[in-house]
């Protein structure tokens, strides 16, 4: 059943949301790439991939690359479930179908 979710409702986690979901199952987005996407601060896009990653709407996985830091997010399967029922709640609102 189609739901609202305040989580992701959020613009800047709308968008988070809907860029990690275009990605194909499993793939991970830099979190560089993502900031310029969602045209965010650092601090900001961080702040809401936390509340993302305590939902468990999202992973997170840093590691090295040589002395770099790298930070990767990746949708899980409750995010893109989460965001296919508020997608589909909105679409209700608006009387869109599909």
């Amino acid at each position: 059943m189609a739901q609202f979710n305040d989580i992701i409702h959020q613009p800047v986690r709308l968008k988070i949301m809907a860029t990690l979901k275009a990605l194909p199952r499993g793939e991970q987005l830099e979190f560089v790439r993502l900031r310029a996407i969602v045209e965010a601060t650092e601090g900001n896009l961080g702040a809401h991939i936390g509340t993302l990653e305590k939902a468990g709407y999202v992973m997170v996985e840093k590691d090295f690359i040589g002395k770099k830091p790298r930070t990767r997010i990746a949708i899980s399967a409750s995010g893109r479930s989460a965001f296919d029922q508020h997608v589909a709640y909105l679409h209700g609102i608006l009387g869109i179908s599909g």
